[in-house]
């Protein structure tokens, strides 16, 4: 049971402020639409590059792995330094921006991607940005062997001149003639193959150090060019809404609970328990600002009607060991509907049968004469005055079990009249004629007339206003009443918005309230339900019986 109420709680909640995260979801969701459609689209183009790794360098699985994760981030910071950008950025004419590159997970893959507003010029600056790293690249290579290599050449053009000069020597020479000049010719042709040999040498040695320098080399290739995107990738408007009107609704629940938290008005039976530690006796519908304030009497059969037949029964089940003779209606501040309620409660008493008698002890504002269209005469303070009510109780038209007592002349002192031995007396007196004695005070916490009269009366009713009470309030009431000795019977909950359902708000429509024997005179069920209970004779019971 504790379950279903905790869920109907927070299901009840929701509804409360589904409002408002309507509202903040529409207005966060629309306004992010309209940004993102008035936004300058943005195109992205990415080519893919292949790091070809060096021979040479490979050695085992795991070091191979480690090192091409290591070269494809370090190529990946090249291609967005200053240098290849600028060798792009003389091929294009501008300098691309929005250059963004990801190494692709075990992989030798490098995705190099460029965002322009021009989806064209998008492609052709990631395939420049490509291209311009490529060779920058194969010339940082080249640049590590370039100095043995040149050194290497020199040489060989060295030997080569001094091979040239051999040669030109030998055949200046001619046919030797002489011992001497075919000693010195046999002396220039082994120069001239020491020469050669050291030439060979040296081609063979420039050829091993360039098979070196490409071996040795990691080579980047294109593997996929760039194309030309047919979609924008920013703004993302259905993303941008989506994310928009979910943080509005985000924001406008928070907000909701925080005002939840916040707000320490009673508005449920649930309030009235935990706070007070009273039993909610009734749910009083809030009435039409054009409604009758006398509704009971007015419209029988509203579900504000209803309300007020719940209220009897449960104040008549109250005192079955010892029956309420006489009830104190307050609040604990004004304008919570005491008088309202001491009215229409007054009359579904009367309307069940009961001799009732309402006494207005409002001695400052007093309504109970208004609401019931009665000359207030001398009253409540006559009959003090006098020490009996002397004809002062005035019968209420169209309700024959029904007095009033009004409050009649304002006096200066209402506490000590409220408080007098005569009032009591007085008291006792109603009480001996009629049922029910229904009594009208002030509200607890501005003066102390219902704490004075709390200590004269069988028990005490606790008028709340639904959302506008708040808790600290009723309890400082209760705890005055109780301090002097006030039996609070219950409290009832006034003003409960009629459209709202669940538990902060237990009020349902009027037929929902009927049980069996609760239906007002007169009125009959309907359906197959309603016309088997008529043939058994248990379809139709006087109002208030049970």
């Amino acid at each position: 049971m504790g379950d279903q109420i905790d869920l109907r709680r927070y299901f009840a909640l929701i509804l409360r402020w589904l409002w408002l995260v309507m509202l903040c979801t529409i207005l966060a969701a629309g306004s992010a639409y309209f940004i993102s459609r008035r936004m300058t689209p943005i195109y992205s183009a990415s080519t893919t590059l292949l790091v070809h790794q060096a021979p040479s360098s490979r050695t085992s699985d795991y070091q191979a792995l480690v090192t091409s994760e290591r070269l494809a981030r370090t190529y990946s910071q090249m291609i967005t330094g200053r240098p290849v950008l600028e060798a792009a950025a003389a091929e294009l004419g501008y300098v691309p921006a929005g250059v963004q590159v990801s190494p692709v997970e075990e992989t030798q893959l490098i995705r190099l991607s460029v965002m322009d507003t021009d989806p064209v010029r998008a492609a052709q600056a990631a395939d420049a940005v490509a291209e311009a790293f490529i060779s920058y690249n194969r010339d940082l290579q080249q640049e590590r062997y370039a100095d043995s290599l040149l050194s290497v050449q020199q040489q060989m053009e060295d030997l080569s001149a001094q091979i040239d000069a051999t040669q030109g020597a030998i055949s200046a020479l001619g046919t030797p003639a002489t011992t001497a000049e075919q000693a010195e010719l046999a002396q220039l042709e082994g120069i001239l193959a020491g020469y050669r040999t050291a030439y060979a040498t040296l081609v063979r040695d420039y050829e091993d150090m360039r098979l070196t320098a490409l071996q040795s080399s990691d080579d980047v290739i294109v593997f996929e060019d760039a194309e030309v995107p047919l979609a924008p990738i920013r703004p993302r408007t259905l993303l941008n809404t989506a994310a928009a009107g979910l943080v509005g609704a985000l924001l406008a629940t928070g907000a909701g609970l925080l005002i939840e938290f916040l707000d320490d008005t009673v508005k449920s039976p649930e309030d009235v328990s935990r706070a007070l530690s009273l039993d909610s006796l009734g749910t009083i519908g809030r009435l039409d600002r054009t409604g009758e304030e006398l509704v009971t009497a007015a419209e029988p059969l509203s579900p504000v009607s209803e309300a007020f037949r719940v209220l009897r029964t449960n104040i008549r089940f109250y005192g079955v060991d010892r029956p309420l003779r006489t009830v104190l209606v307050t609040s604990p501040g004004p304008t919570e509907g005491k008088s309202f309620t001491a009215a229409n409660l007054a009359v579904t008493m009367a309307q069940a049968g009961l001799k009732v008698v309402a006494v207005d002890c409002d001695l400052r504002r007093p309504r109970l004469h208004t609401m019931f269209g009665i000359h207030p005469r001398e009253g409540l303070t006559g009959s003090l005055l006098a020490g009996s009510t002397d004809g002062r109780l005035q019968p209420v038209e169209q309700m024959e079990e029904l007095s009033l007592l009004p409050a009649g002349e304002l006096p200066p002192n209402p506490a000590e009249m409220l408080g007098s031995q005569r009032m009591r007396e007085l008291l006792d007196h109603l009480g001996e004629q009629a049922d029910v004695v229904v009594i009208d005070s002030p509200p607890v916490l501005p003066v102390t007339d219902a704490a004075v009269l709390a200590q004269s009366v069988d028990g005490v009713l606790l008028v709340l206003d639904v959302g506008s009470t708040r808790r600290g309030a009723a309890k400082q009431a209760v705890e005055s009443l109780q301090h002097v000795g006030g039996n609070v019977v219950g409290a009832v909950l006034n003003r409960v918005p009629t459209r709202r359902r669940g538990y902060y708000y237990h009020y349902y429509h009027y037929r929902d309230y009927y049980r069996d024997g609760e239906r007002p005179h007169g009125h009959r069920q309907r359906g197959l339900r309603g016309l088997l209970r008529r043939l058994s004779g248990r379809g139709e019971q006087p109002s208030g019986s049970r």
